[in-house]
C-alpha cells in the first residue's frame, strides 16, 4: 500500500508562519536600523541590494526543509512531521551588522571613498563574507561531529554566549531605553510570553502583540507630541523590484574579508554546531533528519544568498520542537519562505522594517541574547560552569572597544595618545582592552577549551592549546594589535604593537610550558 500523501497545510501552520516571519523580520530590522542609524549606511542599498539576496536564502532553505519533511512524512506514512525552522540566524547576523559591515563601511569612507562607492564596496565585503562562511560550512558539513568532539561545548557556547550577553543584550537594550515608554513596555511583554509564559487575552503569536502594543504607544505618543525628541514618521517606501541573481560582487569583494577572519570563521564553526545540535532537538521530539543533510542545506543557502547579494547567513532554529507544539506541519515553512524570499524581491520586506520602530525590535534581540546566555550554562555540565564564564569576558572586552573607538565619543588623535600612554604599571588600560578583545570570539574559545581541560584533568592537553593560543596571537588571529583586528605576519611589526603581540604570545607559551611540567607530577594516592 503506497504512504498517504500528507496535507499541505494545517490549522497550526499559521501560528508556525507568524513566528518564523517575525523572527526573521526581527532580524532583517535590526540589521538595516545598525547600519542606517548607527553608521550613516544609504539605505537604498541595505534594501535593494543587501535585502533580496539576504531574503533568497531564507526562501532557498526553507524550501528545502519543507521537501525533507514532506518526504520523511511520506517515507514514515505519519501526519505530526514538523519541518525544520530555518532564517538569519540572530548573533551572527547582527555580529555582521555591527562588527564587520558597519566598521568596514567606515574603513572605505575613511580611504576616501564617497558614501554610494563605500557603501557598495561594503556590500561586496558581506557578499564575500557570506561566501567565506559558506565554504567553511559545506566544507565542515562532512565533519561537523569531529569538529564538536575538539572544542567542548563549554567552549562554543561560552563564546557565543558571552557575545550574546554583550552585545545582543547590552547594545539593543540601549536602544531600547532611547524611547523608554515603547521599548521597555514591549520588552516587559516579551518577557511575560516567553521567559514566564503568562496567557494572553488574544489568541495571537505573542512576539505579534508585544510588536503591535510597542509600534502603537510609539507612534501614538509621538503623534500626540508626547514622544522622544527627534520622533518623525517614516518617509513613504516605494516598492522596488530587485531580482537576486548571481553576480560577481563577492569576488570583488574577498580581499577586504582578510581581516574580518578572526570572526567569519568562528561564525561558520557556530552556526554547524548549531545545525547539529539543532538536528539532535528534532529528532528527540520524533523527526529524524540526517544531521548531514540539515548541514547541507544550511551551507548551500548561504553561499546562494552570498553569491547573490546577501549579507546574513542562515541556519536551521533550535525550535523546532516548539513548532511541533504550536502544531506546525510542513506548510508553515513553505509559506514562511515564500513571503520572505518575495518580500525581498518585491519591496515590501523594507515597508515593513522601516515602520518598525528600532525601540521595538531591539527587544526581540535582547530576549534573543539572554535565551542563548542562558542556554550556555543549561546545556554544558555544571563543573564547566567556570569555562562558560571566563569565556564571556573577551566579549565584555570587545564590546568597550567598539564604544571607546567610536570618533564621535573620543577622537581618533586622542585614541591613539591614550593606547600608547603606559602609566608605569605596564600597558595602558585602553591597549589591554583592545588587544583582548580583537578576535574575542576565537580567544573565548581557546580560554574555555583550557579550563575545560585542566576541570577535566587533561593539563597536557590545556598546555597544548595554550600553545596554539601563542601561535594564533602572533599572526593576530586573537589579540590582534591591528587597529581593524587584521592578521599579520608577526616579523612585519615594529614598535608597541611589536611588543605587545610578543608579550601576549610569550605569556600563552609561558603558561603552556608552567602547565606541561605541573602534568609530570606523580597523581597523587588514593585515600
Amino acid at each position: 500500500m503506497a504512504p498517504s500523501r500528507p496535507r499541505w497545510f494545517v490549522a497550526g501552520d499559521l501560528n508556525g508562519f507568524f513566528g518564523l516571519v517575525l523572527d526573521n523580520l526581527s532580524i532583517l530590522g535590526f540589521i538595516a536600523l545598525a547600519l542606517v542609524g548607527i553608521f550613516g549606511f544609504p539605505a537604498e542599498v541595505v534594501y535593494t541590494k543587501m535585502f533580496p539576496g539576504t531574503a533568497l536564502g531564507v526562501l532557498a532553505g526553507n524550501l528545502a526543509y519543507t521537501a525533507m519533511a514532506r518526504r520523511l512524512a511520506m517515507r514514515t506514512g505519519r501526519d505530526d512531521v514538523t519541518a525544520m525552522p530555518l532564517g538569519l540566524d540572530a548573533p551572527t547576523s547582527i555580529g555582521m551588522a555591527l562588527l564587520v559591515l558597519g566598521p568596514g563601511f567606515l574603513a572605505f569612507r575613511q580611504q576616501g571613498m564617497d558614501e554610494q562607492a563605500a557603501a557598495i564596496a561594503t556590500w561586496q565585503l558581506g557578499m564575500a563574507s557570506l561566501v567565506v562562511m559558506g565554504t567553511l560550512k559545506l566544507v565542515l558539513s562532512f565533519c561537523g561531529d569531529a569538529i564538536t568532539r575538539a572544542v567542548p561545548r563549554a567552549a562554543l557556547l561560552g563564546s557565543i554566549g558571552g557575545a550574546a550577553l554583550a552585545l545582543l543584550g547590552f547594545l539593543p537594550l540601549i536602544e531600547t531605553l532611547r524611547s523608554p515608554v515603547a521599548g521597555l513596555v514591549t520588552l516587559g511583554l516579551l518577557l511575560y510570553v516567553l521567559v514566564a509564559r503568562g496567557r494572553l487575552p488574544v489568541r495571537l503569536p505573542g512576539v505579534l502583540v508585544a510588536l503591535l502594543v510597542g509600534t502603537t504607544l510609539y507612534y501614538g505618543l509621538g503623534l500626540a507630541g508626547l514622544g522622544m525628541p527627534g520622533f518623525g514618521l517614516p518617509q513613504g517606501v516605494t516598492l522596488a523590484f530587485a531580482l537576486p541573481l548571481p553576480n560577481a560582487g563577492f569576488i570583488a569583494g574577498l580581499p577586504a574579508t582578510v581581516p574580518f577572519l578572526p570572526l567569519l570563521l568562528p561564525f561558520g564553526l557556530l552556526m554547524v554546531v548549531g545545525g547539529i545540535n539543532v538536528a539532535e532537538s528534532a529528532r528527540a521530539a520524533g523527526d529524524d533528519y540526517r544531521t548531514r543533510d540539515v548541514l547541507l542545506v544550511e551551507a548551500l543557502a548561504t553561499l546562494l544568498a552570498g553569491a547573490c547579494g546577501g549579507v546574513a547567513q542562515t541556519t536551521p532554529y533550535i525550535g523546532q520542537p516548539a513548532y511541533k507544539h504550536m502544531g506546525a506541519r510542513h506548510g508553515y515553512t513553505l509559506l514562511a519562505g515564500l513571503f520572505i524570499g518575495l518580500g525581498g524581491v518585491f519591496g515590501y520586506l523594507a515597508g515593513l522594517v522601516q515602520w518598525l520602530p528600532v525601540a521595538v525590535l531591539a527587544p526581540i534581540i535582547v530576549y534573543v541574547g539572554l535565551d542563548i546566555t542562558v542556554q550556555a550554562f543549561h546545556a554544558t555540565e555544571r563543573r564547566h560552569a567556570p569555562a562558560v564564564a571566563l569565556a564571556f569576558l573577551p566579549s565584555v572586552a570587545y564590546l568597550l572597544a567598539i564604544k571607546l573607538g567610536n570618533p564621535a565619543w573620543i577622537a581618533p588623535a586622542q585614541h591613539a595618545v591614550l593606547y600608547a600612554a603606559g602609566d608605569g604599571h605596564g600597558l595602558s588600560e585602553l591597549a589591554a582592552i583592545v588587544t583582548l578583545g580583537n578576535g574575542f570570539i576565537i580567544t573565548a574559545m581557546l580560554w574555555g577549551t583550557a579550563l575545560v581541560a585542566l576541570v577535566d584533568g587533561h593539563v597536557r592537553r590545556a598546555a597544548g592549546v595554550l600553545l596554539l593560543a601563542a601561535a594564533l596571537t602572533l599572526f593576530g588571529f586573537v589579540h590582534s594589535v591591528d587597529p581593524r583586528g587584521g592578521i599579520y605576519l608577526p616579523w612585519t611589526l615594529e614598535g608597541l604593537p611589536k611588543l605587545i603581540a610578543w608579550q601576549f604570545a610569550a605569556a600563552y607559551a609561558a603558561l603552556a610550558v608552567l602547565l606541561a611540567l605541573l602534568s609530570l607530577q606523580k597523581p597523587r594516592a588514593s585515600g
